[in-house]
């Protein structure tokens, strides 16, 4: 046994890892939990709590996302974690770390969609089956794995369901177009490195959905069309709703819609405040 555990470890050691958080191992369930009783939790606390008071914590929240974010990103290219696999922030889950903070901060409509969709599909493949290695500390890089992907995926469902942002159909085609643009950038920075960000030149090591979708290529054509398909459902949903409820456009927006009723907005609350204030949400 002691013998089979130091093999292992020179092998970690010799791959320039410390080790792997296994998929569905007690760690990977419990942070499934977590985000189960969390989204729950966190949808009730936005919708019941008192309006002033939820505005000020997600705007608040979405400052240390983005502090956080930013020191994240820079700890990934000091010497000591520096890897060209990993580092550079070209992952779509290392755009949403960026994307939900200005979210929850500005609640830019376009913001909102586009962390809605990635945050709830692409994002969501590393929520299920995570492909976490371990370079330097690995309590650090456990947390910060997880501060970024259940918060990929908590944001939006509290903007959309708790809040009541709804996408629409131009939001579904603004969000699509941000992807392929993502993906044109991360291609390109694979093509300079020989590194597989956003899994755009090969499926993962381990065990992914991208399996199901055949090989690379075919697996990009694949999940094209079916990520067309599955947010096209997503906006379906809330554009029956808002149709038969008659749910405005936000502000003016037609990225997406908001019922009458729901907790008012940055940009709601701002207009509220004065011409200056308003005049510089709408910026």
């Amino acid at each position: 046994m002691l013998g089979t555990v130091s093999d292992e470890h020179a092998i970690l050691l010799a791959e320039g890892t410390l080790g792997h958080m296994p998929a569905y191992g007690g760690a990977h369930l419990s942070m499934l939990a977590l985000l189960v009783v969390a989204a729950v939790v966190l949808v009730r606390w936005a919708r019941r709590g008192e309006p002033a008071r939820v505005e000020r914590m997600l705007r608040g929240a979405g400052w240390v996302l983005l502090l956080n974010s930013v020191l994240w990103t820079l700890w990934g290219v000091m010497p000591w974690a520096w890897n060209i696999d990993e580092s550079l922030p070209l992952h779509y889950s290392d755009a949403l770390r960026f994307l939900l903070p200005i979210a929850l901060i500005t609640r830019a409509p376009w913001a909102i969609v586009v962390s809605w969709f990635w945050g709830l599909t692409l994002n969501m493949q590393s929520v299920l089956t995570p492909d976490v290695n371990y370079f330097v500390w690995i309590p650090l890089e456990f947390v910060e794995y997880w501060i970024a992907h259940l918060s990929g995926v908590l944001g939006p469902v509290v903007l959309v369901w708790g809040l009541r942002f709804h996408p629409t159909w131009r939001g579904y085609g603004v969000a699509y177009g941000a992807t392929a643009l993502w993906a044109a950038i991360a291609v390109t920075g694979n093509a300079l490195t020989g590194a597989n960000y956003g899994y755009l030149n090969r499926a993962p090591d381990g065990p992914s959905i991208l399996d199901l979708l055949g090989p690379w290529p075919q697996y990009l054509l694949v999940e094209a069309v079916l990520i067309a398909a599955v947010w096209a459902l997503m906006t379906l949903l809330w554009v029956l709703l808002d149709r038969r409820a008659g749910t405005p456009a936000l502000d003016g927006s037609t990225l997406v819609r908001r019922p009458c009723g729901a907790q008012p907005s940055s940009s709601t609350s701002a207009s509220r405040s004065g011409p200056s204030e308003s005049v510089i949400t709408r910026r």
